[in-house]
């Protein structure tokens, strides 16, 4: 498995438990390396503009995706997952995706603190 591949996993769920679902490889992490994933999700309302990303039926690279409808790409739900919660690829995104999505989480998590201090919050989806 490699960066820009879209993969199913066994994500552990706010609630405790375990649910199998789409994930993008984002890059392996060491020393084991586990790949460190985004989750995708079919609920397009949860989209949080600026960081979040659809892939939708009609872009370039959805064929090649895997998937069966338009998802969301969760920047926000992170996860380092080994290579034996792994359950299989499904597709990739382009490398100019991936690349768009790895610089929006290396800004956000490079964030400068603002002048007061605080760390800048996160985005916040929609209401």
């Amino acid at each position: 498995m490699k960066a820009g591949d879209i993969a199913l996993s066994q994500l552990q769920q706010a609630d405790g438990r375990l649910k199998t679902r789409p994930v993008l490889v984002l890059i392996r992490m060491p020393p084991f390396s586990d790949h460190l994933v985004c989750a995708l999700s079919s609920k397009l309302q949860h989209e949080c503009i600026d960081f979040d990303e659809v892939i939708a039926a009609g872009d370039d690279d959805f064929p090649e995706s895997g998937l069966k409808v338009s998802s969301l790409i969760r920047l926000g739900m992170v996860a380092t997952i080994p290579s034996s919660s792994m359950l299989g690829i499904l597709g990739r995104v382009s490398g100019e995706r991936l690349n768009r999505l790895m610089s929006r989480l290396a800004r956000h998590l490079m964030a400068e603190q603002g002048a007061d201090g605080k760390t800048p919050e996160a985005p916040q989806p929609p209401h």
